[in-house]
Order: C-alpha cells, then sequence, then structure tokens
C-alpha cells in the first residue's frame, strides 16, 4: 500500500511493507530448497531456510519500524560475505554469484535507507 503525501510542493511516497526484503527472503528460502532438491544437500535447505527465515524476519521488522534493519542487515551481510567468497572461488553464477548479487544489492538498499533523512509526519 502507497501512502502518498505532499510536504512542502515534494511528492514523497510511504511504502508499508518492504517487498524487496520478501522478495528476498523468498529467493534465499527457494534457493536452499533448490538445492536440496537438486543435489540432495541438507545443509543447503537449512541454510537456505535459516537464512530465509531470518531475513524474512528482518524485513517484517523493517516493515514495522524502518530504523530496525538489523536482522535483515545481518542476513545479508552474512550471505554476501559467504556467498561472495564461495563466488570468488568457484566463478559459478548459479547459486553462489546470485545469492552473493543479491545481497549486495540488499546490503545497498539498507544503506541508502539509512542515509536518508527522517521524514516528518
Amino acid at each position: 500500500m502507497r501512502l502518498i503525501v505532499y510536504q512542502n510542493l515534494r511528492l514523497v511516497l510511504i511504502m508499508a511493507v518492504d517487498w524487496a526484503g520478501y522478495g528476498y527472503a523468498a529467493l534465499v528460502a527457494s534457493g536452499g530448497v533448490i538445492g536440496y532438491v537438486k543435489a540432495g544437500s541438507v545443509p543447503s535447505l537449512a541454510a537456505g531456510l535459516l537464512f530465509g527465515g531470518l531475513a524474512g524476519f528482518g524485513a517484517y521488522q523493517t516493515s514495522q519500524d524502518p530504523k530496525n534493519i538489523f536482522p535483515l542487515l545481518a542476513a545479508s551481510g552474512t550471505l554476501a560475505a559467504i556467498m561472495g567468497k564461495r563466488f570468488y572461488n568457484s566463478r559459478k553464477i548459479i547459486p553462489a554469484g546470485l545469492i552473493a548479487g543479491a545481497s549486495v544489492l540488499m546490503l545497498a538498499k539498507l544503506g541508502a535507507g539509512m542515509l536518508q533523512k527522517p521524514q516528518q509526519s
């Protein structure tokens, strides 16, 4: 749901739900499930569901309070480091490059959100 607010002749869009965070969580969790189905990898399933659940919880927290980014920041930062290292060593786009890239984009989104001025209500 979007709320359009006009402040000092500027158009400000306020998003009530962190759709990017929920999409990221779904990508991470589905990656773990696909790793289990294709290769029978229980560690992929466990890590995907753990980090996907943490990212989903973080998206929920961010939706409730945009300042509470720490669960999503922890999940995306950890996955960016781990999967970035795996991508560097293997040079395989799927799954390491995809998850590392999505994690870096999520970190950039969270960083940009932290740098915005707080909205007056």
